[in-house]
């Protein structure tokens, strides 16, 4: 299979705030808005982010999976976990669902929700403590000598 995208569609019964809340502290831009529908992107030089919103109620979904998001969590790794921080909860007064901390399996992050009950970790990797740093696979520890979540 030749994949040629890959992006998570949130179903929400708040299409337009959880809109809102990407665009303004994420810096996503809207390329399709519908009611029951909004496309999002976010370019970072030759990278680029996506992510959808969708009416969990349409006909396009399965009649038996038409229900609002849960469970979800979405890793939004950056570069500066403590100038996020003090972005989004010190200065813009977003709630921290987790406060910021430093994880021996090689993250400093936080966790805050945006309006539809998606969980966003914003994290920055830093080195694997102990055990941890032997239970990454050859060639996967980060920059920092961290890793993708291994949650």
């Amino acid at each position: 299979m030749a994949l040629s995208s890959f992006y998570p569609v949130i179903g929400t019964t708040r299409i337009a705030q959880a809109r809102d809340f990407y665009t303004r502290w994420f810096d996503f831009e809207i390329t399709f808005e519908a009611d029951w529908y909004v496309s999002l992107r976010r370019a970072a030089g030759e990278r680029h982010y996506e992510l959808a919103l969708l009416d969990p109620t349409h006909p396009t979904l399965p009649e038996n999976h038409r229900k609002p998001v849960q469970g979800l969590l979405l890793n939004f790794e950056v570069d500066d976990v403590d100038a996020e921080w003090e972005r989004l909860v010190v200065h813009g007064g977003l709630t921290a669902e987790l406060d910021i901390r430093s994880e021996d399996f090689g993250q400093r992050h936080f966790i805050i929700a945006d309006p539809s009950g998606v969980l966003i970790d914003i994290i920055t990797e830093i080195a694997p403590l102990g055990e941890f740093a032997e239970q990454y696979a050859a060639g996967h520890v980060g920059q920092a000598g961290g890793r993708r979540n291994p949650r």
